[in-house]
């Protein structure tokens, strides 16, 4: 059955598995990165509910949601509205994506807006 999986869909099973090991209960971040924009969402796995969510579509961003300073925009605004609902601490879901460039940019904004991990 995994013979056919993209490389992206292995690295992606392969990172949520890992987390699955580790989370301790903890929320999970999840990123996903299209070519135009960036989406985040902290997610409670164990109820199956998105505490938190922010992407560069929302009304009021501006410019383009695929460049390094939109991703650190997207990643303080999670922050804020994931502590707003009682959430500090989380395991960082990059999915498939490599943690380089915006997906970096995300996580490093979303720590220095309180989030633990």
């Amino acid at each position: 059955m995994g013979q056919h999986l993209s490389l992206f869909e292995r690295r992606r099973r392969r990172v949520r598995t890992a987390l699955r090991a580790k989370s301790g209960g903890r929320p999970r971040l999840s990123v996903h990165r299209s070519g135009r924009h960036i989406y985040a969402q902290v997610i409670d796995d164990s109820r199956g509910h998105t505490v938190a969510a922010a992407s560069s579509l929302e009304k009021g961003f501006e410019g383009s949601g695929a460049t390094v300073a939109a991703a650190a925009a997207v990643g303080r605004t999670l922050a804020e509205r994931a502590k707003a609902a009682g959430v500090t601490a989380v395991v960082f879901d990059r999915g498939g994506f490599l943690f380089h460039g915006r997906v970096k940019a995300l996580a490093e904004a979303a720590r220095e807006g309180g989030l633990e991990f």
